[in-house]
This record gives C-alpha cells, structure tokens and sequence, in this order.
C-alpha cells in the first residue's frame, strides 16, 4: 500500500492554475464592461482576437516542442496573457499591432523560457512593451475619446473597420488620454486651466476614473478569494501614491494624486499584472518591495519620462530584479534562531 509522502504543513483544497486563471478572467469582466461603455466595442474585439492568436501560438510551439496540447492549454495560461493584452492595448489599434504583441508574449516572452512556471518576464507586458517602443504612433494615436464627449461611441461596424482596414474614424472618436494631456500641457499652463479640458470630467479623468474603480472592485475579488495575495497591489498604489503626495503636491507643477490612481492603467496593472505569481516574488517581504518598486518606478516614467503611463516598463524593471529581491527577503527558517552571543570568556579571541 502507498501512502502519502508529502511534507506538512498540508492545506486543504489547493487553488489549481486553472481554477486561478479563470478567476482571474472573471474579474477582469466588471473592467470591460466599463471600457465598453466610456470607449465602445475595441477592447472586447481585442480580446477576442488575441485570445485566437494566443492558442493558435501556444498549440504550434506545443506542437513543436512535442508537449501534451491540451493538458497545456486547460490552464488558461495563455488566455490570461490575451485577456491582459486586449484590456491594454488601444481600443483602436490596428489588428497586426495585436498580433505582433500577443504572439511575441507567447512565443518569446514565455516559450522561449520552457513555458508557464519558468518565464521571468510578464508575457502580457513584454508584448505591450514591444509594440510600444516599435509602433509608437499606432500605440499613441488609436486612444478612444471618452462616449459623453460624443453622440455616442462608434458602432460595431466602425470599429472593425478602423482596426482590420485602417478606415479613419470621424474626427473626434480619438484623442489624448488624461495622463498624456495633463504631462505635456502643465510645463506652460495651470492646473486649473488644464482641468477645464472636458476629457478630466466632473471627477478626475472622464470614464478613466470608472475603468479603474471596475478594476479595482474585481481586484478586491480576487483578494477576498485569495487568488492573489494583498502585499503587492497595496505595495503598488502606495509606491505610486507616497511619491505622488510627496512630490506632485502642487497641481501647477505635476500630475496630482488621483489623476494617477485614476488614470491610465494603474487598478489594471495593480491588481492584475504586477500580481503575476510567476515573475513577481514570492516571500511576503519581498512582494511589498516588489510592488513598491513597481508603483515608484510607475510614477518615475510618468512624471520624467517619455511615455505617459508606464506600467509595463515599471512591472518588467522589477521582474528583473525579482529573484535578487527573494533572496535578500527570506523569512526566518520554521524552528530556526540566530544564535545567541553571551560575553567572551577566558581563552576566546
């Protein structure tokens, strides 16, 4: 008779990654449907598209590399990266610039490594990361122009044929993001001036405050299912908020606090992309570095950098720097003291 050899401790009803992956999923969905509303039908559609070039790369490498197709596919690994990468991609953009990124993140930001578990890098990020510096233009220009500031967001029609054909959209349906607008017009205005542009809204940044408070309910979901452990998206926002007090107190000078939280990425990359378990770190010490250097390096590019939101380069800066940070942030071995020095006694040097 065999008979279990595991190690205590032993914890009842283990999380699997499939069961994590499409959780995850799930909770990405309150998030969309806000995007769906405040900037019509690009982000479902890119979703949907990554989703089918994600498993159609996953099945050839598969294939190639002479592993079980399915076993692999069933952990939603894939679809995970295509999720994200649909979220944070412009709503606009063209379909090749979707297929240039999605494809790189599975074939060379995750295969490339021996697959899911071994991968130092966030495939999703690794991706944006490259069509952002390759395609600037494409990346910067395809931005959906908040639906109150319209008649209404484009139809479903429309917006296939900007993304598949390059049809122009009438002038108006794209614009600058708050973050962008508010970095390049405060060096020669005040803050109040630049405010009265209708994209900040009655609030902060106009459907941007509502996709990030969507993504922020589904990362409390996460949390209370324990899917994700609370250190490094609270050690993110504190990364981004500190520096944001500290540093960005006058209006007139820099982006204020809560057009940082409220803008751009940051409840998306908080919660659902610097939580990666793969390429983040993995003592509890070591998330709260993690995440703090993640939303300060956020705020670093935002502020000083060339790109108006930057957690992609923040979130792969720091998985770089992962398994140094694990090393140093060790807890105590279980049934382990340092030892203890009394005073020297007669015959020690």
């Amino acid at each position: 008779m065999s008979l279990l050899t595991l190690s205590s401790p032993h914890s009842k009803g283990p999380q699997s990654t499939s069961n994590m992956m499409r959780w995850v999923i799930a909770f990405t969905i309150p998030g969309l449907i806000a995007q769906t509303i405040f900037f019509g039908w690009g982000n479902i559609h890119n979703i949907l598209w990554c989703s089918l070039v994600a498993l159609a790369c996953e099945t050839v490498i598969l294939m190639l590399r002479k592993r079980p197709i399915s076993f692999y596919l069933n952990d939603y690994s894939a679809v995970v990266t295509a999720v994200l990468l649909g979220l944070a991609l412009p709503p606009f953009a063209p379909w090749w610039v979707s297929l240039v990124a999605t494809s790189f993140a599975i074939v060379f930001a995750k295969h490339l490594y021996g697959g899911m578990g071994y991968n130092p890098f966030n495939p999703a990020m690794v991706g944006y990361a490259l069509v952002l510096v390759s395609f600037p233009v494409a990346m910067t220009t395809n931005w959906a122009t908040p639906a109150p500031l319209l008649d209404g967001v484009p139809s479903l029609a429309q917006t296939l044929s900007a993304i598949w054909s390059g049809t122009p959209l009438p002038d108006g349906f794209t614009g600058a993001t708050p973050l962008d607008f508010y970095k390049n017009e405060i060096p020669h205005s005040l803050s109040e001036t630049v405010r009265e542009n209708p994209i900040f809204g009655d609030m902060f940044s106009l459907g941007w405050e509502w996709v990030n408070i969507a993504f922020l309910s589904g990362g409390i979901g996460l949390l209370l299912l324990k899917i994700i452990p609370w250190h490094t998206p609270v050690a993110v926002l504190l990364g981004l908020g500190i520096p944001s007090l500290l540093l960005g107190h006058d209006a007139d000078q820099t982006t204020p606090l809560m057009i940082h939280m409220l803008s751009g990425a940051t409840m998306l990359g908080a919660f659902f992309i610097a939580t990666d378990p793969v390429t983040s770190c993995t003592t509890k010490l070591g998330r709260l570095v993690f995440g703090f250097g993640v939303g300060l390096l956020t705020y670093i590019i935002r502020v000083h950098g060339g790109y108006p939101d930057a957690f992609a380069f923040a979130v792969l800066l720091m998985n770089f720097a992962a398994p140094f940070i694990d090393v140093y942030t060790q807890p105590r071995t279980f049934g382990y003291d340092k030892a203890k020095r009394g005073p020297k006694t007669r015959g020690e040097s």
